[in-house]
């Protein structure tokens, strides 16, 4: 603009750290200050002015906002203090000596997160990793932000997407940083690392509702580190991951990429690979494929099951790829492969089976609940429907667990013509309340 000299130091910080669009950065920033408690939400409109130079100096709000998301100081960002005492006891405070170290803790204790996510010795040496990064980043910093991954992960299992964000994207910037400088095997740790860092934000930003297109640069992101790597299997994996996030969109797309993920240059694990198999299958359902090639597939799918090694432990987000994938897991979303392919009875039949028993931990057992709340809904049994879609919404709206809620709102799509059942108007009303808060 005339008269305003563009703020390009602050562009590409913002570009670097993944937030490719304005509306982008605006989002991010509102989540990062809602997890911190502050009051100071931005609008695109804002994000121009400092791009733009119209704004030379943050209030003192944002410039918090911005030293968590970014974790330098401002005048690293482009910004220039303004003159007079006031302001400059304000700017020596954000830049003074030590903020660094401070900003970092602030990222991955996570603000109102459950639980730190590092100790103070494991955030002074990513600070120290920051400064220099060849000579700090070692196998002690891997295996922090191994842990701190490993815990981000947990997070959003217990309490979901949004609490667990600003966490992810803290770690992911901590590894893109430390790799640029580290020495060539500590480089390559990190950015297997960041293979899976990066398709777990993927993960988390469409659970969170983000646009496609943020999720689709986590799953980029994801694949150039793999690739970086030389790990075809997290290749693939991420291919399998990008056909689970496309829904219900694009059937001929989903069915692409995994058809890619087991038949690529590539060999999958025997657990993932049965999950590609299944997704697959829902592919082919979605496609309008004959039952005997679903079944087919989905035999393929426990096949490679049965030459899987049992889990050594608990599953871990940088354990083995798809360790948490089992036979109870298998079999309920087989139920959604039948859903698609239009056997409604089937699929409740498949649920009813392997659902109330299953394994599956709250979060999941609320995702395929959904999807059982929609099969009984087609398969013309609205009472049972509206039950099993109420007790998935309650596990679901605290953390906003946002898959739940989308399949939930198929549900009611389809249950609409029975609003004037209690079961179901309940349902509805309960639904519309979460939608509002």
């Amino acid at each position: 603009m005339p008269g305003h000299t563009p703020n390009g130091a602050f562009v590409t910080a913002r570009i670097k750290r993944g937030w490719r669009t304005q509306e982008d950065f605006a989002e991010a920033y509102n989540a990062t200050a809602g997890t911190s408690g502050s009051k100071a939400r931005i609008s695109v409109r804002q994000v121009r002015r400092w791009e733009s130079g119209q704004t030379l100096w943050p209030n003192r709000d944002a410039r918090q906002v911005l030293i968590r998301m970014f974790g330098m100081p401002l005048g690293h960002l482009g910004f220039v203090p303004p003159a007079g005492k006031a302001m400059a006891r304000d700017a020596a405070a954000d830049d003074e000596p030590g903020t660094e170290d401070h900003v970092l803790r602030r990222t991955f204790v996570g603000g109102a997160l459950v639980a730190p996510l590092l100790d103070l010795a494991a955030l002074d040496h990513l600070a120290a990793a920051a400064r220099d990064a060849y000579r700090y980043a070692d196998q002690d910093l891997v295996d922090h932000l191994r842990n701190a991954l490993d815990d981000t992960a947990r997070i959003d299992l217990l309490d979901g997407p949004h609490r667990a964000m600003p966490a992810a994207l803290g770690i992911l910037s901590a590894i893109n940083g430390a790799a640029r400088d580290a020495k060539p095997g500590i480089r390559q740790q990190l950015l297997g690392l960041g293979a899976r860092a990066a398709e777990l934000a993927a993960w988390l930003h469409r659970d969170a509702g983000s646009p496609h297109r943020t999720i689709t640069y986590w799953h980029n992101q994801s694949k150039e580190w793999a690739t970086f790597t030389s790990d075809g299997a997290m290749h693939a994996y991420v291919l399998l991951r990008q056909a689970q996030a496309m829904g219900r969109h694009d059937p001929a797309r989903i069915l692409a990429l995994a058809d890619a993920a087991t038949s690529g240059p590539w060999v999958l694990p025997p657990r993932p690979r049965a999950e590609a198999l299944q997704q697959k299958a829902r592919g082919l359902a979605m496609t309008g494929a004959a039952e005997k090639q679903i079944e087919r597939v989905l035999d393929e799918a426990h096949g490679s099951l049965d030459q899987a090694a049992e889990p050594c432990g608990a599953a871990t987000c940088t354990g083995p790829l798809g360790d948490g994938y089992t036979r109870d897991r298998l079999m309920v979303q087989s139920g959604i492969c039948w859903r698609e392919a239009k056997r409604p009875d089937k699929a409740v039949a498949v649920f009813r089976a392997h659902l109330s028993g299953s394994v599956l931990g709250p979060r999941d057992h609320a995702h395929y609940s959904a999807f059982l709340a929609g099969a009984l809904a087609e398969a013309g049994e609205p009472d049972e429907a509206a039950d099993a879609a109420l007790r998935a919404l309650a596990v679901a709206a605290p953390p906003r667990y946002g898959q739940v809620i989308t399949e939930l709102h198929r549900t009611a799509e389809i249950l609409f013509p029975h609003r004037d059942r209690p079961a179901v108007r309940e349902f509805h009303e309960r639904l519309m309340v979460t939608v509002s808060c």
